[in-house]
């Protein structure tokens, strides 16, 4: 069985959409679970139960991640999609996503997930992560073209609209809580990959998203949290047999960032970001050492450098991408 989990924050307009076609277009016997992260009032709680659909409200507003993952917990399908509550389904996204699952060493799919409102440009054809310490939307602001419309193997599913396998999930574990928002799906992906499970990219399942709408938009306070967990991510999951290589790329990514943010007037709360990252490092040193060896690290899809990507046209716009 399929469970669908949105989380949504005071977005009701958005989510009534996002659940209208849902309830449209998904298979019959799905399983939909809203989770409101404490919007004020009872207004989004009380529309998304007028759907007929099962409502997990939070006491205190807790972030994506820890609202994700209490949808996860109170769902009960073999496979869990998370949907963002900015996002519109197209027919048939499910079934063509499901069909992998046949594969049992197939742990994730990412759909294509395109940008509202005509879908001729590309949010997402699943994500992708690069050595030094990059993580991108793979074909994010290109239009829809041939090389996009076959299937393969990526790094992981952005978090917007990624199908996962729930006894990978409860192998590897759930989203991390402390991130809040941001690259809380990157980390996962780390995870999944570390564990032998393959992310597949399937571009018959499709997703219209309002891209970073459902929480709005980045404050200074969030651009902070954005840099720090990005720094976690490097640390926690890169193998150490890596290093020799990626942090030459991952300095020079940290200096090409920081002239960037102080060209914005964002330098601050991107090196408070870096500080809180290094207070942490003892966390990130414990998380290592649980993880243990990192095996066939040439399959996880993390690709060398960002120089010359397609969605990059140079490594400036990646520097300053930030993920919706």
């Amino acid at each position: 069985m399929l469970s669908i989990v949105i989380p949504t924050h005071q977005r009701t307009d958005l989510l009534q959409v996002c659940l209208q076609a849902v309830i449209r277009h998904a298979p019959a016997g799905t399983e939909i679970v809203v989770v409101d992260d404490a919007s004020p009032g009872a207004a989004a709680s009380a529309m998304a139960a007028s759907f007929g659909v099962r409502v997990v409200r939070l006491d205190r507003q807790r972030g994506f991640a820890a609202a994700a993952n209490a949808g996860i917990r109170a769902s009960s399908g073999d496979i869990v999609e998370m949907l963002n509550d900015d996002t519109e389904v197209q027919p048939g996204w499910a079934d063509a996503a499901l069909r992998w699952f046949d594969d049992p060493n197939i742990g994730v799919v990412a759909p294509l997930v395109l940008a509202w409102p005509d879908g001729r440009i590309i949010d997402s054809a699943g994500d992708r992560y690069y050595l030094g310490g990059i993580a991108g939307k793979r074909g994010h602001g290109q239009p829809l073209a041939a090389r996009y419309l076959e299937p393969c193997r990526v790094f992981g599913a952005s978090a917007a609209a990624g199908f996962y396998r729930r006894a990978a999930l409860e192998r590897v574990g759930l989203f991390p809580e402390s991130f809040g928002s941001y690259f809380e799906d990157v980390d996962l992906a780390f995870r999944l990959n570390r564990a032998g499970y393959a992310a597949m990219y399937e571009p018959g399942a499709r997703v219209l998203h309002h891209v970073s709408a459902s929480y709005g938009r980045v404050s200074r306070r969030l651009l902070q949290r954005q840099s720090c967990n990005e720094e976690l991510v490097f640390w926690r999951n890169l193998p150490s047999s890596t290093f020799r290589e990626a942090l030459p790329k991952h300095l020079a990514v940290l200096l090409g960032k920081a002239l960037r943010r102080w060209d914005e007037g964002n330098l601050t709360p991107w090196l408070f970001g870096k500080v809180q990252a290094l207070c942490d490092f003892q966390a990130v040193l414990r998380q290592r050492r649980e993880l243990g060896t990192a095996d066939h690290f040439s399959d996880w899809g993390v690709e060398a450098t960002y120089w010359g990507s397609e969605e990059a046209g140079g490594i400036l716009p990646a520097l300053s991408a930030d993920p919706g």
